[in-house]
C-alpha cells in the first residue's frame, strides 16, 4: 500500500468514525428523551452529585464536548451558576472514556468462536443488520432510535477497522519506527495529542486513531500516556469555540474546563515521569494495545477527578481571576432569562428547558391576573407597575420562546419531544394573551380609582362569585399544564362554560339595575370591560386545556374534544358543569343541554 492510498484510507476511516459517532450519539440522546437532562439543574447542589450527573449524561450522549457546550448555553441563559458546572465537567471527562472501551474490542483475538465474535469486524455486520431491521420494521420511535444506535455503532467500528487497516503496513516500515522515537519526549506527546484532538474536535476519534496505531506494535505506554493527556486538553477547543459571543460568566465554563485538564495533565506528567526519573517504570517501555489505551485513558481521567474534586471552589476562583466581571456589569439589572441557542445542540434537553420556561410563563400569567383582581379592592400604584412589567416580560417570553421553538422543531426530535414542542407552540400565545387581559384590567382599576366609581353591593357579590370561578380555572389550567395531566385538563371546559353563563347573567342583571336607576352607564361600561376580560381569560384557559387533551390523543384537530362533548351529551362534562355552577352558589343556573348547544 503506497503512502497516498494509506492516507486516503485513514481519512475515509476517520470520516466513517465521526459519522458513526454522530449517529450513535443522536440516537442515544433521543432514546434518553431528555430524562437525564431534566434533572441537570436539580442535582447540582454539591460537587459529588454534579459529578455523577455529568458522568450519566455523557454516557447517554457519548460526547463530553456536547455536555460542555450545553453548560455554556445554560450559564449564558442564567439557568445555572458557575459552581454547578464544575462537577458536571469532571464527570463528563470520565463518561467519555466508554468509547475507548468499545473501540478496544478491535484487539480481541481468540480461537474461541464465541469470544472472537466480540471483535467488531465480526460483530458490526450483525449489529448493523439488527439496526436496519429495527428501523425498517418497527413503528415505534424508540425502537427506531435503538436501530440508529446500532447503525451508528456499526459505522463507527467500520471506520475504526479502516483506520487500523490503513496504518497496519506502518509496522514493517523502518521510517515509522524511527519517527515514533520522537514521541519519547512526553511534552511533544501532549502537544501532538492536543493538536490532533483540537483539529478533529473529537477526543473519541483521536483516541481511536491512537488505538489503531497501537496495533502496529510501535507505540509504548510511555508514548501513549502523554498523547492521551494532550487529547483531554484538545477537547477543550469545542468549549472555547462555543464561548465566543457569550457572557463573561458563560466564558468561565470554558476556563474551568481548560484549567481542569491542564492541571490534571501537569500533575499526571509530574507524578508518572517524575517517578520514572527516580525509579524507572518498566511498564512505560512496554508496547501498548488498544485495551491498554482504554485502561490508561480511564485511569488518567479518574485519577485527575479524584485529585481535583475536593478543589472545586479553587477552580471557580481561577475562572473568576482569569475572567473578571467589571463593577458596571454587576450593577446592571437582571433581564428576563431566555434560552441560549447552543442548547439546540442537545434537542431533548432544549425541549425540556422550553417546557420549564413555559411553565414559568404560565404561573407569571396566572399571578398577574390574580394581582389585577386584588387591585380592584385595594389600589396600589407600585403593584400596578409590577403588573405592567410582568405583562411586558410575558410578551418577551412569547417572542423568544416562539422563535426558539420554531428552530427546535426543525431538529431531529424524539416522538415525545416533538409532541412537547407542538404543545408549547400552541400554548405560549394563550399565556401571553392572559397577560394582556391583566394589563386591560389595570386600566379599569385606574379608572375606578381616578373617578371614584363604586359598584353596587349586588354587583360586588356577583363579581366575587365570578372571581372565585376565574381563580379556580386559572389554578386548574396551570396545574394541568405543569403536570401534563389530562384528567385535570378535562375539568377546565365545564368551568369555562359555567363562567360564560355567570358572565351572561351578570350582564343581564346589570341591565335590570340600570333600568331601575340603581347604577350608572359609566359604571356599566367598566363592569362590561371587566366581564369581557374575565370571559376572555377563561377562553384562553379552555384553549390550553384542549391542547393538552388533543396532545394526549396525538392530534390537534380543530376543537375535536369540544365537538365530542357536544355530540355525545357528555355526562362527565354535565356533572362537572352542575358542580361548578352550584359550588359558585348561583341559584339561577342554566341547563347543561343549553350549554352544550352553545359550545363552538
Amino acid at each position: 500500500m503506497d503512502i497516498w492510498t494509506m492516507v486516503i484510507t485513514l481519512l475515509g476511516g476517520l470520516a466513517f468514525f465521526l459519522f458513526g459517532m454522530h449517529v450513535m450519539s443522536s440516537g442515544l440522546e433521543r432514546l434518553a428523551g431528555g430524562r437525564l437532562e431534566q434533572i441537570l439543574k436539580k442535582m447540582t447542589s454539591n460537587a459529588f452529585k454534579s459529578f455523577l450527573l455529568g458522568l450519566g449524561i455523557t454516557v447517554a450522549v457519548q460526547s463530553s464536548s456536547a455536555v460542555t457546550v450545553m453548560l455554556v448555553g445554560l450559564v449564558n441563559s442564567g439557568l445555572m451558576e458557575i459552581g454547578q458546572t464544575i462537577g458536571v465537567i469532571m464527570g463528563s471527562n470520565i463518561g467519555t472514556t466508554l468509547t475507548s472501551w468499545l473501540l478496544s474490542l478491535s484487539g480481541i483475538k481468540s480461537g474461541n468462536p464465541i469470544i472472537n465474535l466480540l471483535n467488531p469486524s465480526n460483530l458490526s455486520p450483525i449489529i448493523a443488520l439488527v439496526g436496519i431491521l429495527l428501523i425498517m420494521l418497527s413503528k415505534q420511535n424508540k425502537k427506531k432510535d435503538a436501530g440508529s444506535i446500532c447503525i451508528g455503532f456499526a459505522v463507527l467500528m467500520t471506520g475504526m477497522g479502516m483506520m487500523s487497516g490503513a496504518v497496519a503496513p506502518l509496522a514493517d516500515r523502518p521510517g515509522f519506527i524511527s519517527a515514533m522515537t520522537a514521541f519519547q519526549n512526553p511534552i511533544l506527546g501532549v502537544v501532538v495529542g492536543a493538536v490532533l484532538t483540537g483539529i478533529i474536535q473529537s477526543s473519541a476519534a483521536s483516541v481511536g486513531i491512537l488505538q489503531a496505531l497501537s496495533l502496529t506494535g510501535g507505540i509504548t505506554y510511555g508514548m501513549a500516556i502523554p498523547i492521551i493527556m494532550g487529547q483531554n486538553i484538545g477537547t477543550c477547543v469545542t468549549a472555547l469555540l462555543s464561548s465566543i459571543g457569550v457572557s463573561k460568566n458563560a466564558r468561565k465554563v470554558s476556563v474551568i474546563h481548560i484549567s481542569f485538564n491542564l492541571i490534571g495533565t501537569l500533575i499526571g506528567l509530574i507524578v508518572i515521569f517524575g517517578i520514572n526519573l527516580l525509579f524507572p517504570i518498566e511498564l512505560l517501555k512496554n508496547t501498548i494495545s488498544p485495551i491498554g489505551v482504554a485502561i490508561s485513558h480511564s485511569i488518567f481521567n479518574v485519577f485527575t477527578t479524584l485529585i481535583l474534586l475536593p478543589f472545586t471552589k479553587q477552580l471557580e476562583k481561577v475562572a473568576n481571576f482569569v475572567i473578571r466581571s467589571d463593577s458596571r456589569s454587576k450593577k446592571l439589572k437582571k433581564e428576563p432569562v431566555f434560552l441560549d441557542e447552543r442548547l439546540l445542540n442537545t434537542p431533548s434537553f432544549a425541549a425540556s428547558e422550553c417546557n420549564n420556561m413555559t411553565v414559568k410563563m404560565a404561573y407569571m400569567a396566572r399571578d398577574n391576573i390574580l394581582l389585577s383582581i386584588d387591585l380592584l379592592q385595594k389600589f396600589d400604584k407600585k403593584l400596578i407597575e409590577r403588573v405592567r412589567k410582568t405583562e411586558n416580560d410575558l410578551d418577551n417570553y412569547e417572542d423568544k420562546l416562539g422563535s426558539f421553538l420554531v428552530k427546535l422543531s426543525g431538529k431531529e426530535l424524539s416522538d415525545a419531544d416533538s409532541r412537547t414542542t407542538s404543545k408549547l407552540l400552541h400554548c405560549i400565545g394563550d399565556f401571553e394573551r392572559i397577560g394582556d387581559h391583566a394589563a386591560n384590567m389595570i386600566k379599569s382599576v385606574e379608572e375606578i380609582h381616578n373617578k371614584g366609581i363604586t359598584f353596587s353591593p349586588e354587583a360586588h357579590k356577583e363579581l366575587a362569585i365570578l372571581t372565585k370561578a376565574l381563580e379556580e380555572i386559572l389554578n386548574l389550567t396551570t396545574e394541568a399544564f405543569e403536570k401534563d395531566d389530562v384528567v385535570i385538563a378535562k375539568k377546565v371546559e365545564p368551568l369555562e362554560q359555567a363562567i360564560d353563563f355567570i358572565t351572561s347573567e351578570i350582564k343581564s342583571r346589570h341591565v335590570t339595575r340600570l333600568q331601575n336607576g340603581e347604577c350608572t352607564i359609566e359604571t356599566g361600561f367598566i363592569l362590561s370591560d371587566l366581564l369581557n376580560n374575565y370571559e376572555r381569560v377563561s377562553d384562553h384557559c379552555s384553549n390550553i386545556a384542549v391542547a393538552i387533551i388533543e396532545l394526549d390523543h396525538r392530534s390537534f384537530g380543530t376543537h375535536a374534544y369540544l365537538n365530542s362533548i357536544k355530540s355525545n351529551e357528555n355526562k362527565e362534562f354535565c356533572a362537572d358543569y352542575e358542580y361548578y355552577v352550584e359550588n359558585m352558589r348561583w341559584a339561577e343556573r342554566g341547563s347543561c343541554s343549553s350549554v352544550l348547544h352553545h359550545i363552538p
